[in-house]
């Protein structure tokens, strides 16, 4: 297996809101809602969910959490904040604190405003609608 990661799959309760968020809230490209015409059942999956081209062949997908866990075939469990973050790296202060200020208008709740780290970072935090934990950094050593 090569070190690479394609497919980055967040589990959102509201699959239309969150994919506004991401779409019209931070710009990222999409063509909308895919898979709506495979229904689910009890037990098996539906297969709409939203896809968005990122940089560097990586995919976002965004599943509804209760079609995650049935296609995983893993019981539902609370969400958390804490399990991971998705860090994005910024090209400046100003732009962490842009990110920041666009995402809160989109909907985000910030966690930690942005300020400088004493290992030399600055970054800040916010949580996206379903409570999924984003970091922005300026690093001045990269």
């Amino acid at each position: 297996m090569k070190p690479k990661i394609s497919v980055l799959t967040l589990a959102v309760s509201n699959l239309e809101n969150a994919v506004a968020f991401y779409r019209d809230g931070l710009g990222f490209p999409c063509k909308g809602i895919l898979g709506e015409e495979f229904e689910g059942t009890e037990t098996a999956p539906a297969g709409a969910l939203g896809f968005f081209q990122l940089t560097n062949e990586l995919i976002l997908a965004l599943y509804p959490r209760s079609e995650l866990a049935k296609d995983a075939n893993l019981p539902s469990a609370p969400e958390s904040s804490l399990e991971f973050s998705i860090g994005y790296l910024a090209d400046s202060k100003e732009d962490v604190d842009h990110i920041i200020d666009q995402a809160k208008s989109a909907g985000a709740t910030l966690t930690d405003a942005p300020h400088e780290r004493p290992w030399g970072i600055y970054s800040g935090y916010f949580k996206d609608p379903d409570g999924h934990l984003w970091e922005i950094i300026w690093n001045p050593s990269m």
